[in-house]
């Protein structure tokens, strides 16, 4: 690592106050990708801050139909929420899905959003369920919020404090996991409301999107049946060393159908 300036500020106001007098600072969520950029040197900060102290930024309720998670809530702690077990039961599930437990522990729901890693489970349930992202400044939509691979909404000295989740009728997630990192190589959440079905997909491609298709397809027949007969074409699609665009093409179909069949 290089040298940086650590600082652990006790309010939300004291974060932006110190993140926007820095020469070029970084916040700390849960340091999931950070601390491994920094060990690696491909990242040289002259601050950090750290907004593990903040208590503002923690904590799950609901509020009417909306389940709203502080940005500093841990992966682990809305996997075993009764409050999101009892609501947003896929949401509790894709949080357990996670990592593995250390990540689960020390990661945080704000922290995942805010980076938008391609292959991150949360994007997916932000864009489906139509959440909100509130930040220090704004809310801002879920459909709005995540603008390509590794970049967000969020402006400089933007800190996001929190994310309200309206509640489905019924939705799941679905994904086929790395076998060593258990990233989504293809994750797809559906959700359905009063206002419609709303397929969203991770992992395939440089950011979350909407499969709207298979959106149309399955608002006259919430089926699995509905979802197959949808193709996602594989255009634009991520291709590694893990799977091939066709691939992961592929797995959309495949986990959508599952997502559907597992929806409650």
């Amino acid at each position: 690592m290089y040298n940086f300036n650590y600082h652990r500020p006790a309010s939300v106001a004291d974060a932006v106050k110190t993140i926007q007098s820095a020469e070029e600072g970084k916040l700390v969520a849960g340091g999931m990708t950070l601390i491994p950029t920094l060990k690696q040197r491909l990242a040289k900060p002259s601050d950090l801050v750290d907004l593990g102290r903040i208590a503002e930024l923690k904590g799950i309720k609901r509020d009417g139909n909306t389940i709203v998670i502080g940005a500093m809530t841990k992966h682990a702690d809305v996997a075993s929420s009764e409050v999101v077990k009892g609501a947003i039961p896929a949401l509790a599930a894709l949080a357990d899905g996670i990592g593995d437990p250390a990540v689960r522990n020390r990661g945080t729901i704000g922290g995942s959003i805010a980076n938008n890693d391609p292959a991150a489970d949360y994007p997916s349930a932000v864009v489906a369920l139509g959440a909100t992202v509130v930040t220090n400044k704004r809310k801002i939509a879920g459909d709005e919020f995540f603008t390509g691979m590794f970049e967000t909404a969020l402006e400089p000295g933007e800190i996001v404090t929190a994310v309200q989740f309206p509640i489905p009728e019924k939705a799941a997630y679905q994904k086929f996991p790395n076998p060593a990192s258990r990233y989504a190589v293809v994750g797809v959440f559906v959700a359905k409301s009063p206002a419609g079905v709303r397929v969203a997909v991770t992992g395939a491609g440089p950011s979350v999107f909407r499969q709207k298709e298979m959106e149309a397809a399955l608002g006259k027949s919430f089926t699995a049946d509905a979802a197959a007969g949808v193709k996602q074409p594989a255009s634009g699609l991520n291709s590694d060393i893990h799977a091939s665009a066709d691939y992961r093409a592929h797995l959309v179909t495949v986990m959508a159908k599952r997502a559907v069949a597992a929806a409650k």
